[in-house]
């Protein structure tokens, strides 16, 4: 019996990966045929997305067969990202920032760390809270927007794994999406628990990745040039978050997930958010856009993200003498 490579473990990233429309759109239909399969939907839905399935195959020719992208630093990544980064109708930094900026709301006022701060949107309500803000990032075109927000606050160009911050030099550390990036925990939660201070706060959120069931969390950008590439990250489990916090003396407070509890696209693929329909993508030489994927599979694109979170956030206590 003949079996196919099972290819490198989940947790290892890619240097290329296939961005081929076919494999998302099957891939949505599948989520949509399981759900079926396990009662959430009838005979009828099951019908309709194998018929779809047969359609997307005969399409084939129009749909394209996509692009190999290569990965790209994620410092090159936000680099590009950051000029639009604080644009409109990004639902999930929507969400996200309710929840964290309700878990701010309530901290002591002190000294602030934002963690991986992009363009300030954390640092920024902190410092309007009254905390004197520090803030760091490994882009340096991100803080050049942070600046412009914060020109009083401590920015420094630094990663997560070495915080340029002495040992429980801060009252409260908070990382907006942002460890995704990284593909073990313990390390830089450890970095975390040694600029707190005892009885000192950790908030972090953190994305649940696109796919059912998927451990990798690719996103395809470009960079400052233009060139497009993806952006190494991975979903992590919920007990990898207690396991890199737990042994250091964080103690959860709270925990929250969000996501979507309404249909993802209507009946011509579009987001409910946009005001014009999205055209449908067809074959060429660039790495597909999922939101001009989803007009060919609108049903299956909304069995995959209806009520699959879509980001999670903790609340940390550090423990210790004093506390």
């Amino acid at each position: 019996m003949r079996h196919e490579p099972a290819g490198p473990p989940p947790d290892l990233a890619p240097d290329l990966i296939s961005q081929h429309p076919m494999a998302y759109l099957l891939g949505l239909q599948g989520i949509a045929l399981f759900r079926a399969w396990n009662g959430e939907f009838d005979r009828a839905y099951a019908d309709a997305r194998i018929a779809e399935i047969r359609e997307l195959l005969d399409a084939a020719e129009e749909i394209g067969a996509g692009v190999d992208v290569p990965a790209i630093p994620t410092v090159e990544a936000y680099d590009g990202w950051a000029p639009y980064y604080d644009g409109p109708r990004n639902l999930m930094l929507e969400r996200e920032q309710v929840l964290v900026h309700a878990i701010l709301d309530q901290l002591p006022v002190g000294v602030a760390l934002d963690v991986a701060c992009g363009t300030g949107r954390h640092a920024a309500h902190l410092a309007g809270l009254g905390h004197t803000v520090i803030g760091t990032d490994i882009s340096p075109v991100m803080l050049e927007v942070a600046r412009e927000k914060l020109p009083d606050a401590e920015l420094h160009l630094a990663d997560m794994h070495a915080l340029p911050i002495a040992d429980a030099g801060v009252d409260t550390v908070v990382t907006g999406l942002a460890v995704n990036h990284v593909p073990d925990l313990a390390p830089v939660f450890a970095e975390f628990a040694r600029v707190l201070r005892p009885g000192g706060h950790l908030v972090v959120s953190d994305s649940r990745g696109l796919m059912e069931g998927a451990r990798l969390y690719p996103m395809v950008f470009e960079d400052a040039d233009g060139r497009p590439g993806f952006m190494r990250s991975w979903v992590h489990r919920t007990t990898a978050y207690l396991h890199a916090a737990l042994p250091l003396g964080l103690r959860v407070l709270s925990c929250e997930e969000v996501g979507r509890d309404v249909d993802m696209v209507d009946a011509t693929g579009t987001e409910l958010i946009d005001d014009e329909p999205v055209e449908r993508w067809t074959a060429r030489d660039e790495p597909p856009s999922i939101w001009e994927l989803h007009p060919w599979a609108p049903a299956a694109t909304n069995a995959n993200f209806r009520g699959k979170p879509s980001c999670i956030v903790w609340h940390f206590r550090l423990e210790g003498p004093g506390s």
